[in-house]
């Protein structure tokens, strides 16, 4: 069960936290401001999380390097140490939000007002969505003189890509990580596109990717690591030539690639 099934719908009976903040302080009056509301919709912006409340406020999350949401059943154990929110539905479940080194966010802002805040100011397209297409990423590395790898993790380019589904759909896109951005725009653009909506795609059928600690809110294992063909394959063979995979290091990420596939 992930965070739609469980709260979709239902109205937050009861909500707690266990510190004053996280990243940031939480919004005044938070668990009163929340307690009663009934969750309208779920949805995502960037590597945001959104819960529309019946109240007209969103609750904006963000997960940080080490946050995450863990389902229980009402009659599961005390919090531990680094449970910091917790979330009561009206049909008993526990929503619990974990975040050891607390890089995690939480903030309430009127729904109407969301895609104003500033935590989106300046955000690009979605991956997914029908306006990004090659023309806007063309216009968008227009004179961008950074590596595309690098280009493609800016969110102002493009929301929410993250580094294991950067390398995977350059592979596909037949696309060096080192290219120059600019050098992208065009028919590069063309095959990177759906190369990115492609990769994006399955790994959401596939329930996303499961590398150290990460696990769904109901504990189970993302699969879509099982298909990587670059990513953490360094000294293996390309699934398409044979050749090598390489790591590299790009602002401080791990890059991987094919030099032979990927020009």
């Amino acid at each position: 069960m992930g965070l739609a099934e469980a709260l979709l719908g239902h109205r937050l009976a009861r909500v707690s936290i266990n510190r004053a903040d996280l990243r940031k302080p939480f919004p005044p009056d938070f668990a009163r401001r929340l307690t009663n509301r009934r969750v309208k919709d779920v949805r995502r912006r960037a590597k945001y999380l959104l819960l529309d409340l019946d109240g007209g406020e969103t609750l904006i999350m963000h997960m940080g390097m080490s946050g995450r949401f863990t389902i229980y059943g009402h009659n599961s154990a005390q919090e531990g140490k680094h449970d910091h929110v917790v979330f009561e539905t009206d049909d008993l479940k526990r929503v619990v939000f974990t975040d050891p080194r607390r890089f995690g966010l939480m903030a309430l802002t009127a729904t109407d007002e969301v895609d104003r805040d500033p935590l989106f100011a300046g955000i690009g397209p979605e991956p997914l969505d029908k306006s990004f297409t090659a023309e806007r990423l063309s216009a968008a590395l227009k004179g961008k003189r950074t590596p595309i790898k690098a280009a493609l993790l800016d969110q102002r380019v493009v929301a929410g890509l993250g580094n294991i589904y950067v390398c995977e759909a350059l592979f596909r896109a037949g696309i060096s990580p080192k290219r120059l951005a600019s050098s992208v725009a065009g028919a590069r653009a063309g095959r990177l596109v759906p190369a990115i909506k492609s990769v994006l795609k399955e790994a959401l059928a596939a329930g996303g990717s499961s590398l150290r600690d990460y696990v769904h809110a109901d504990g189970e294992l993302g699969y879509f690591q099982h298909h990587f063909q670059v990513y953490d394959r360094e000294g293996k063979p390309c699934p398409k030539c044979g050749t090598k995979i390489k790591r590299i290091v790009q602002s401080g990420r791990s890059t991987f690639f094919c030099p032979r596939c990927q020009r």
